[in-house]
Parts: structure tokens; sequence; C-alpha cells
């Protein structure tokens, strides 16, 4: 299980996912683009993932 929050990277944002790795990554990297206007690499979000643990 991974989590990953808007708000623990900078964005006044309340949006949070969790769940399998491969849906957290898309579905936080779809956010942060449609949202935020920023397109994270799945490398970058795992390293996001990594950091958290």
């Amino acid at each position: 299980m991974a989590k990953l929050k808007c708000n623990d990277y900078g964005f006044e944002c309340d949006f949070v996912v969790e769940g399998e790795i491969d849906m957290v990554l898309e579905k936080f990297g779809q956010h942060t683009d449609e949202e935020h206007g920023i397109d994270y690499s799945k490398e970058s979000l795992m390293q996001f993932i990594l950091r958290k643990s």
C-alpha cells in the first residue's frame, strides 16, 4: 500500500490517494497534471513514495 497527499508536496490541496503503488502513481500524477499543471514522471512519484517509507 502507498499513500500520497498533495499538501505533503507544497500544494494547498486536500487531494489524497491511497492504494496499490501503480494506481497511486497513476492517480496522483493525473491529479497534479490536471489540477496543478505539473507533469511528474512515474519515477519521480516513486521517489516520493520511497522517501516517505
